[in-house]
């Protein structure tokens, strides 16, 4: 029985893995404007990496998330897909894999970042048809021997998601919580920050960032 993982070895003969520095064409100039020294000196890609060219959203959201933010944020992948808006995340909490479950069911460019480097990682089965057909894009700023994932790791990739994204979403950021202090951050950045329109986003909204609605979709990405 043939097993549902492939490694990314595995798949170098059959697409383009792409290295490159601070120095390449390809490299993103957001990440040494956002980040500064701390910037990755390399990025390794497996995928299409013209789909950095593209205007991203970052996904974000917190382990836990309210019953009603979760039925929003549902709505609101669901709304990414139809409009086909490039996503970019780690897609790690469970709300985050579910928005990336829904994602890979439509036909819209994603890129998914994991807080790990890429080299010997199992590549989910769902992950192989849209790399081969060019809409996914694997993306790490971390070296072959960073091959664990670890909260220091999870930080720095979110960091980079952030940093590499045109706009933010943030479905629920818990207070006090590492995604709280990424959320201020980006608003330190000037970076749009889009969040859901509840009470449990007061305090990010106080900040600046702007509430909005799954259906006002077309009026902000």
């Amino acid at each position: 029985m043939r097993s549902p993982f492939e490694t990314v070895e595995s798949l170098k003969s059959k697409m383009k893995v792409t290295y490159f520095s601070k120095n390449a064409p390809e490299y993103p100039p957001s990440l040494a404007l956002h980040l500064g020294n701390q910037a990755p000196d390399n990025i390794t890609g497996l995928g299409n990496i013209d789909i950095l060219h593209h205007k991203k959203l970052a996904l974000f959201c917190s382990v836990k998330c309210p019953g009603n933010l979760i039925l929003q944020t549902y709505d609101l992948a669901q709304n990414l897909r139809q409009k086909r808006v490039t996503v970019v995340g780690g897609f790690h909490s469970p709300m985050e894999q579910e928005c990336l479950r829904i994602l890979l069911r439509g036909t819209q460019h994603l890129i998914v970042c994991p807080a790990r480097s890429i080299y010997g990682m199992r590549l989910k089965k769902e992950f192989q048809q849209p790399l081969a057909d060019g809409r996914l894009l694997l993306l790490s700023p971390f070296t072959k021997d960073q091959r664990r994932v670890t909260t220091e790791n999870a930080i720095i990739r979110n960091r980079f998601v952030a940093a590499i994204a045109d706009s933010i979403f943030a479905a629920h950021a818990a207070s006090g919580s590492k995604l709280e202090q990424l959320c201020r951050e980006i608003l330190a950045w000037r970076k749009p920050l889009y969040v859901l329109e509840s009470a449990a986003t007061d305090i990010l909204t106080s900040l600046g960032a702007i509430p909005v609605s799954p259906d006002s979709i077309s009026q902000w990405v």
